[in-house]
């Protein structure tokens, strides 16, 4: 539905898309046949056209039995293709079904909004063309993450960096809390082309952890399990092992905090000052 909004004194009217078409981006979770939410379900059952994002065969067969129309898009990846032209591709084959007026669901691993850029881009587009579009969210690879390792990111914090983008800029690191990398594998990689990348560009990697870590410091290497069947892979090292680990683009790199956390005698004063004053008292005080 859109807006037009008047003068600040009318009400708004509301007036109603006369355009069927319409796409949801729906997260399938980590594990196969595990993670999936009912909402999620209906949007694959009632689409007229289900495009899927999926690397696996047997996911896409499991996908077939709950629809008779589901499309891979893995075929647009090609060797020494870039791959943002790839996920450009993704979208104007989902968007070419939306504008013919079709119910279109699309299918990721996980999250569809953690790290995907085409189901972001594709929900842009088809608002700004007045098409229904929404993202219903899955389990991703960190909320696995955190259950596999058991780790509470709300102890000392947590912080996600994609691995290539902490050597691209100046990135602060936080030692006192957990650091999260994605897509280790694919470190350093500037032509989205390639699928992983050597140990010399993970050891650039080490040279800038080790900035704001020790050397012997633990290293976590995790993939999330994609069938039942399986166990997450956790592979347990230092720092200085990343080159000779076996990473791949879907392992996440965890370092456990390194330092411990400093108080800030300033600011627990005020609070202890404000937590003497009678109970409603309590006035801001600039600093």
């Amino acid at each position: 539905m859109t807006y037009h909004h008047r003068m600040p004194q009318s009400e708004p009217t509301i007036t109603v898309s006369t355009k069927r078409g319409s796409i949801a981006c729906v997260g399938l979770g980590m594990t196969l046949g595990s993670h999936l939410t009912p909402l999620a379900r209906s949007h694959i059952q009632q689409a007229d056209v289900v495009f899927a994002a999926l690397s696996d065969g047997i996911v896409e067969l499991w996908l077939q039995r709950m629809h008779p129309d589901v499309r891979s898009l893995q075929p647009y990846y090609a060797p020494g293709k870039s791959r943002l032209k790839t996920y450009r591709e993704w979208v104007d084959v989902m968007m070419a079904e939306v504008r013919a007026d079709k119910r279109v669901c699309a299918v990721f691993y996980g999250h569809p909004g953690v790290f995907a850029w085409s189901p972001h881009k594709v929900i842009e587009a088809a608002r700004a063309e007045g098409f229904t579009a929404l993202m219903e969210p899955g389990i991703s690879a960190e909320d696995c993450l955190y259950a596999d390792l058991g780790i509470d990111p709300g102890r000392f914090g947590c912080q996600h960096l994609e691995a290539s983008q902490l050597l691209f800029y100046h990135r602060r690191i936080d030692p006192c809390g957990y650091l999260i990398l994605w897509q280790v594998g694919l470190v350093g990689d500037l032509s989205l082309k390639r699928f992983s990348t050597g140990p010399a560009y993970r050891q650039v990697l080490v040279d800038r952890l080790a900035e704001d870590y020790p050397l012997d410091h633990e290293v976590i290497a995790y993939r999330a399990p994609t069938l039942p069947i399986e166990q997450p892979r956790i592979v347990r090292g230092a720092v200085r092992d990343l080159p000779l680990m076996a990473i791949t683009a879907e392992d996440m790199v965890v370092l456990p905090p390194a330092a411990q956390l400093k108080e800030n005698h300033a600011i627990r004063a005020r609070l202890d000052a404000l937590n003497e004053e009678p109970a409603g008292t309590g006035t801001a005080k600039s600093a």
